[in-house]
């Protein structure tokens, strides 16, 4: 196992927060889950079943850009599992041999996110060629998606900017700084009345299949792999039906 020596700039990044709403007690053992942006809403909830199932764990949550918490973990990041939007940053860490056995879990689509009034009357994909539209930056997952989806639609028109992550993208939106943006089915079902989504077909769209896998250098590897194990168990499905997100 590589020593741990985890750069101070990754430090102003990772940010937990404990599943459970509460700080771990001296005799349980932690998970330090980081997870893709758009897993926020739905973790939440799936981190508090996990403990409320398996006494003696509880886990802490960091939420970021795949590529970002992928990096982290090269830097030596005190991370147990890494859980991410699509491959491109799941594989090189595998390849690399700093995390273990890969699961999938999950599947989502894309969807454009328009302020309520929708004010550039954005009806289809089609539409983004006319309005002030913004993506994630391509070396995450949502831009990488993004880009083939413009791509696959023929939209020529540069977008207005390119975000961290797919949140970013969100809270452009809901700030009513932009027309549209392109970010998951999942992430307009939770911004709830804050946006409008705007369907895309699904003979022109782009699925992201969702993984995780438990680091080499994690301190917990038991119970990192039982939150792994968790995230494909009937309980965990469920929650992440019911916030949109598909079968893996």
């Amino acid at each position: 196992m590589r020593p741990r020596q985890w750069a101070p700039a990754a430090a102003g990044i990772l940010l937990a927060v404990t599943a459970s709403g509460c700080s771990p007690n001296a005799t349980s053992t932690t998970v330090t889950v980081a997870a893709a942006a758009s897993l926020t809403d739905v973790f939440a909830k799936v981190g508090d079943v996990f403990t409320q199932t398996h006494p003696g764990i509880e886990v802490t949550f960091t939420f970021a850009g795949s590529s970002t918490l992928a990096e982290q973990i090269r830097q030596g990041a005190p991370i147990d599992v890494f859980a991410s939007a699509g491959s491109s940053a799941m594989t090189p860490l595998t390849d690399e041999g700093l995390v273990g056995d890969v699961t999938d879990f999950a599947t989502n689509t894309l969807q454009i996110a328009t302020p309520p009034t929708n004010p550039g009357n954005v009806q289809s994909i089609r539409d983004l060629s006319a309005v002030t539209f913004v993506v994630c930056q391509d070396t995450v997952p949502c831009g990488i998606a993004a880009q083939e989806l413009l791509a696959r639609n023929g939209i020529n028109p540069a977008p207005a900017s390119y975000e961290s992550d797919v949140r970013a993208v969100l809270t452009k939106v809901i700030a009513d700084e932009v027309d549209a943006g392109i970010v998951y089915v999942t992430d307009v079902i939770a911004a709830g009345d804050d946006v409008k989504g705007v369907e895309i077909p699904a003979e022109v769209n782009v699925s992201t299949t969702y993984q995780a896998a438990v680091t080499e250098d994690s301190a917990s590897q038991q119970a990192a792999a039982d939150f792994v194990a968790f995230l494909t168990s009937d309980l965990a499905q469920s929650i992440l039906s019911d916030a949109g997100f598909g079968a893996p």
